[in-house]
């Protein structure tokens, strides 16, 4: 019996030797491989885990090939909002260079002038190019706060009437000047879903665009169109229009077409108006005939009453 009990003894001893050199080999294996693993990672080389095997070792190496990903998607986003920024200062620097140039221009015009009348000429029109250059800096801020989510947008159920007043209002005095009659067809007032400061900015945008391209004595209509789930507000203008291939372009940022890069504009007023819109769940669209007008159509949701 004492035999018995001193082999299995041994046996066992030896399978625990067994046991605990089996695993210091295993350990010692999956050391190297996580070693080798981070070594690629720090690297910024591929990971791969194709010689690992099921159990510790493998969900470690699934947990690092993770962290590459992430790493990797993380490092791409930061080079992209940096690409993004480089951008964005670019075209700021090209939309300001013409007014602060001219700003400057005036100015030394204005310190040799001595006739009044002159003077007050130039006055004037450093006046235009500083409200332009604050207009143009206002826009960015409202855009890049928009885009990085910076901003309590609240929407609320407010009446559309009161909104659509706001942004003729705006531009009332610009249409007057060049003649052109601004009509808005008879509906009865009611609520739907936006913010009416910010979709006011968002329909006046679009109104300064169809006073700007629309000749001397031609005319703005704005109708409103009360559906089921939305309600659209559309504008039409008998201006210049706009050409059928540039209609997928003409919301981007910064994006002017050929046909108008005489006329003054920063490319900043369809895409901020986009912006706004989409923020409040609607969306815009637009149909045109280059040189018979355009029509651009604001969709907003309607409340439920």
């Amino acid at each position: 019996m004492a035999q018995i009990l001193g082999i299995a003894l041994a046996a066992a001893v030896i399978a625990a030797v067994v046991a605990i050199a089996v695993m210091r080999r295993q350990n010692k294996r999956m050391y190297r491989e996580i070693d080798r693993m981070l070594d690629a990672l720090l690297a910024g080389k591929p990971v791969s885990f194709s010689e690992t095997q099921e159990g510790r070792l493998s969900s470690l190496a699934h947990k690092v090939m993770r962290i590459a990903e992430k790493t990797e998607r993380e490092v791409y986003g930061a080079q992209a909002e940096k690409e993004q920024v480089k951008r964005l200062i670019s075209h700021m620097s090209h939309q300001l260079k013409t007014p602060l140039a001219n700003t400057c221009m005036y100015r030394e015009l204005l310190e040799e002038e001595t006739d009044l009348k002159k003077q007050k000429e130039f006055h004037q029109k450093m006046k235009k190019q500083l409200e332009k250059i604050d207009w143009i800096l206002g826009s960015l801020f409202k855009m890049v706060r928009l885009e990085q989510d910076a901003i309590a947008f609240e929407i609320e159920e407010a009446p559309l009437r009161q909104t659509l007043l706001r942004a003729v209002n705006t531009v009332y005095a610009k249409a007057e000047k060049k003649e052109i009659a601004i009509t808005c067809e008879p509906f009865s007032d009611f609520c739907v879903y936006h913010n009416s400061r910010w979709t006011a900015e968002a329909f006046a945008n679009l109104l300064e665009n169809a006073v700007k391209y629309t000749g001397r004595g031609g005319q703005i209509r704005i109708a409103v169109n009360r559906m089921p789930m939305y309600t659209e507000i559309r504008f039409e203008d008998n201006g210049i229009g706009i050409r059928q291939e540039e209609l997928a372009d003409i919301f981007k940022r910064f994006y002017r077409s050929k046909d108008v890069e005489s006329e003054e504009g920063s490319g900043i007023g369809l895409y901020l108006s986009r912006l706004i819109v989409e923020r409040e769940k609607g969306y815009l669209a637009v149909k045109s005939e280059y040189g018979s007008g355009a029509c651009f159509s604001v969709f907003l949701q309607n409340c439920q009453n």
